[in-house]
């Protein structure tokens, strides 16, 4: 498989289609996605303004992959760092893995941030750097105050789980208290999507404004 830095060239390069470009844009993402695939492609859908149109704005998947690869860059310190401190620990005959556990490992089902999977929508408004940011800060025991994804301090918001309730962050719907049978439940996104229309940028005008009739119109 060709790198990350591989296909961030590829998207940089303005020889090459608009449709190539977009289509190394989406490889990058597989290959480094802090909010997971489909959330990442639709935050950077808006924080990077790429409109339905690419040609409206070419210089959008610039953006794009450059927020995804300073985030990428502080993760892989951070990585390195972790991974270099583990070899020492296990050297001093310290095998287990100490908590908190690194956050860039976490199955889908595993982590607080699941929702995100299950619905794309819900993920932090947070610049990807400043979510892996926080992350590492949490990795070496800070407490940051609110949401340990985005911060937002506000209320809790209580998702029925069928038989229980669990507590969401009202911003992001980061799990911050799980259900208390201890099982993992599926989330019933609030407002409905398809992938094809995200993947489409259904949600976006040809302006790189977000569409305020979608999912609707």
């Amino acid at each position: 498989m060709t790198s990350f830095l591989t296909h961030r060239a590829h998207v940089h390069d303005a020889r090459l289609s608009l449709r190539r470009r977009h289509s190394a844009l989406r490889t990058c993402i597989t290959l480094f996605a802090p909010y997971g695939f489909r959330a990442t492609y639709h935050h950077l859908t808006l924080s990077a303004a790429i409109p339905r149109r690419l040609e409206g704005d070419p210089d959008a998947l610039v953006r794009a992959v450059e927020e995804l690869h300073e985030a990428r860059v502080l993760w892989l310190a951070r990585a390195e760092e972790y991974a270099a401190h583990r070899r020492a620990e296990k050297r001093a005959g310290r095998r287990s893995v100490p908590n908190p556990r690194p956050w860039w490992p976490r199955r889908t089902w595993e982590g607080p941030e699941r929702v995100w999977y299950q619905d794309p929508l819900r993920h932090p408004s947070l610049r990807l750097s400043e979510y892996v940011r926080r992350q590492n800060a949490i990795l070496d025991g800070a407490e940051p105050p609110g949401c340990p994804a985005c911060g937002d301090e506000g209320p809790r918001v209580l998702n029925s789980t069928g038989h229980g309730w669990n507590e969401l962050c009202r911003a992001c719907a980061w799990v911050l208290a799980p259900c208390p049978c201890g099982q993992r439940h599926p989330y019933q996104p609030e407002t409905p999507f398809s992938w094809n229309g995200i993947r489409q940028r259904a949600h976006m005008n040809d302006d790189g404004m977000p569409n305020p009739h979608w999912p609707r119109g």
